[in-house]
This record gives C-alpha cells, structure tokens and sequence, in this order.
C-alpha cells in the first residue's frame, strides 16, 4: 500500500468530537479525492491539517488506499511519546464511517519484502541485520546494533537516517519508540557479534517485551508513606546552591524496572535576588503545583514522585511511571494552563533509573 505522507504542525485544542462532526461532513469529498488522486493536498491536506491544529500540536497523518474501497487515515505522533495518547484517544472517538478505516500510530509493515529508497540507497530485508546486546547488570534493557551493508564513513549520515526510517515503518511506530531501549547502526566491519537477519527482529522484540511484562506487570511500589528522604546541597560553577530532595528508599527499590519510563518536569521561576532558589510566595506555588499533580497521579495508578531539584532558577519534578499515557495528559494540561512559570518536560525510557545514579549509595 502506498501512503501519501503529510506533516503539519498544529496550535490551539478543541473537542475530538467536533473534529469528528467536521469530518464526517467532509467524508464523501474526501474519499473521493483520494481514491481519484486528484488535488488531495488543496481539497483534502490543507482543511484536514487545519482542523487537527484545532486540537493538539504534534498530530500527523498518513492516508492512501486500503483496498479498494476503502481509504486508511494513520494519525501519527510522529515518535513522540508525549503525543501518543492524544492519537490514541482521537481514534477511539472516531465514528463508523463507510469507506474509512482509521488507525492510531503507524502499524508494522507485514510484507516481508518491504523496503525504503533514499538518497540512492534501499533498505530492506537483504541488507540490514542485527543483533541483542547483552549487560549482566542491565538483563531487562533490550539493546540492539543494526547493521546495513553499504555502510561506510562517506555516507553514514545518510545510512543512519535511512535505517531508522525503515525500522520506524518496518517495525511500527509504537514498537520502535517505545520497545527499544538503545540503537545503534554500524558497517559490516564494525560488527562484534554473528548478524541476524533483519526480517527476524520482529518476533524477537515480541519475545523480549512479552517476557518483560510477564516479569513486572504486577510489580508494585507500596510503602511510600514510610519512605525516607534525603536532602542533597551541591554548589554550582556559577556559586548558586542546587539542593535535591530525593526519595531514598525508592532509589534503592530492586524493581525498578517496573516503572520504567521517567518523566523530567522543569518549571522555571524567578529567582535571580535569592542566589536561584525560590522564596516566598514563588515557592509555596512551586510547592503546590507538585501537590496537585501527584493528587492527580497515584502510586497505586503506577506513577512515583521519585524527588525533585531546585536551583538556578529551575524546580525539576522526576516522576517514574509504569505506563506514559496518563501522565503525559495530565502534565500536558498543567504546561497548558500554566500561566505564572514557564514549564517544559521531557519523557523517557530508563529502566534502571540510572538518571539518579548519582543519588544512590553505590555512586
């Protein structure tokens, strides 16, 4: 199937219900367009990215024909975990439409002689291999090396970019993103273990994340009440203090693993008349912020408030979570309504937390 592959970038929010009313109006038209390959980016591209900048930044899509009846709209977040659950939910909302089929995140590729030209090279099942990188200290973490035949010092660049490309399809956007812990592409020569076959990732990833989740699904943190806390007080080359308030216990918790995804919330204040560190009424709102969102995030929904960092003009929240959907909401409608501090977060996968290595007693 081939896709015509349209990224927008988009504003302001509005309901997925109004968007659905808007395109169901539009359905026919729209079908037609494309079916007929007709001017689909002035009839169809343009009014369907406008709408989708009515209700979330980060929103993309790609559509072609299913069949040959039916046209298939992927909304995509493009890789970007925070934006994953905002697909999701649009598709959930999406009504029965004759002649659609709507799909959240792009799906697995399921013809095995796939393949991506880019830039003069292609990539496929002949030319790419891999194989798992194994650390006895990190067992859970699936670490892979990639390797694509004609790779070499003048075109690695290209090489690389274009791999990626093929995995992201070839594996599909939620197994790519979120399955893989650490990639790396390499030549042929820089290889240290036998390669694989490309074509056999899939069911090894499928293996390796079952086995995971058999492991830690129903592993839990529950005496957080009881937790002790440390206070750290580092001095910054600029001579401002950082102090770090850090949930020890936690830090020393063997399952880890079990949350494995690490939200970093940074929310910026003024500070500059108290050497960076919050005072007054700045602080109590700081403080009040992180009670609010761990009243809206639980331990027992499987969200930890880890610690936080405060100095040079930053409070960074460190929350681990077992699963990003519900919290990458939350945080976003906090960033959203926001209006007395600047804030920004970054979400990712670290399953051994090895972010805090340096709050632990092992460092």
């Amino acid at each position: 199937m081939n896709f015509i592959n349209f990224f927008r970038r988009n504003k302001s929010i509005h309901s997925y219900q109004d968007f659905w009313q808007w395109f169901q109006k539009k359905a026919n038209k729209f079908h037609q367009v494309i079916k007929n390959k007709g001017d689909f980016e002035k009839v169809f591209f343009d009014p369907l990215s406008d709408k989708l900048n009515e209700i979330k930044s980060g929103i993309y899509y790609l559509t072609g024909m299913y069949d040959d009846h039916t046209v298939e709209l992927i909304f995509s977040a493009d890789g970007a975990l925070e934006n994953m659950i905002f697909v999701e939910e649009l598709v959930e909302a999406a009504p029965q439409i004759n002649g659609w089929l709507f799909t959240a995140l792009k799906p697995a590729t399921e013809i095995e002689e796939f393949s991506i030209e880019t830039e003069g090279y292609t990539f496929d099942c002949e030319n790419l291999f891999f194989y798992a990188n194994v650390d006895v200290d990190y067992p859970d973490e699936i670490d892979l090396t990639v390797i694509h035949s004609d790779l070499n010092e003048e075109n690695r660049g290209i090489i690389v970019n274009g791999t990626h490309l093929f995995l992201d399809n070839y594996l599909g956007e939620w197994y790519y993103a979120a399955v893989i812990d650490e990639i790396k592409v390499v030549a042929k020569t820089e290889a240290e273990q036998e390669l694989i076959p490309i074509k056999k990732l899939k069911s090894y990833l499928i293996w390796r994340q079952k086995e995971f989740i058999e492991k830690y699904e129903d592993t839990w943190y529950t005496h957080e009440d009881t937790d002790r806390y440390n206070l750290y007080e580092v001095q910054l080359e600029n001579e401002n203090i950082l102090l770090a308030l850090m949930n020890q216990d936690l830090l020393e918790w063997e399952g880890k693993a079990s949350h494995p995804w690490l939200f970093c919330i940074e929310i910026k204040y003024k500070g500059q008349k108290s050497g960076g560190m919050p005072i007054g009424r700045t602080r109590k709102l700081l403080n009040a912020i992180e009670d609010d969102l761990m009243e809206q995030l639980k331990p027992y929904e499987g969200v930890l408030n880890i610690g936080r960092e405060t100095g040079n003009n930053i409070r960074t929240i460190y929350l681990a979570c077992k699963d990003f959907r519900k919290p990458s909401k939350i945080v976003h409608e906090l960033k959203e309504g926001m209006s007395t501090f600047e804030m920004d977060f970054d979400i990712y996968k670290d399953k051994y937390w090895k972010t805090f290595i340096r709050y632990t007693r092992a460092y």
